[in-house]
């Protein structure tokens, strides 16, 4: 059998908000597994690889395949809300009993840290370094900046386009 990560996001072709759950660890495993039973489902296919060729050969059964993805997309978002939300019930229950988080206090603190030592080496030795660790240290400060605005995120909320997608989602769940 294939595996099949490589052949759900060949499927997120026809549905390409998809594309944004396929990261590594068992998550993308368990979300190509549900693309891959839906594409099954929608073409009638028995393997996930006859599933995805009907689908490519079929504009129909891409359409069906893009319209069950969508609900697909609202539950894997509605799984990931109850999740962040159940953390943030954490640290509320956190500070009910008059406690701190450290670890996440600690985690923010080391990320900014992280960050701010990556932009002092870029800067203070910009000049006696070569272009390809100037590369590298660029990408471990953005990896320290996305985990700066995921903790923002998280604390604070997200964009308009999130409240916008929350409130979405609560029409369709009916709350």
């Amino acid at each position: 059998m294939l595996p099949l990560i490589p052949i759900a996001v060949q499927l997120a072709q026809f549905a390409p908000s998809l594309l944004r759950f396929f990261k590594a660890g068992d998550a993308s495993t368990a979300v190509a597994d549900q693309v891959a039973s839906l594409a099954q489902q929608v073409s009638g296919a028995k393997t996930p690889a006859e599933a995805l060729e009907a689908i490519k050969a079929n504009a129909e059964l891409q359409q069906q395949f893009n319209l069950r993805a969508m609900e697909l997309d609202a539950q894997l978002d509605l799984a990931y809300l109850a999740d962040r939300q159940s953390a943030r019930a954490r640290d509320i229950e956190f500070i009910k009993a008059g406690q701190h988080n450290t670890r996440a206090d600690v985690m923010v603190g080391l990320a900014a840290l992280g960050l701010i030592a990556c932009l002092v080496v870029l800067t203070v030795f910009r000049g006696s370094i070569p272009g390809e660790v100037i590369g590298l240290i660029s990408t471990i400060a953005s990896l320290f900046g996305v985990c700066m605005r995921d903790a923002y995120q998280f604390e604070f909320g997200s964009s308009r386009g999130s409240r916008e997608k929350d409130q979405l989602l609560q029409h369709r769940s009916g709350a």
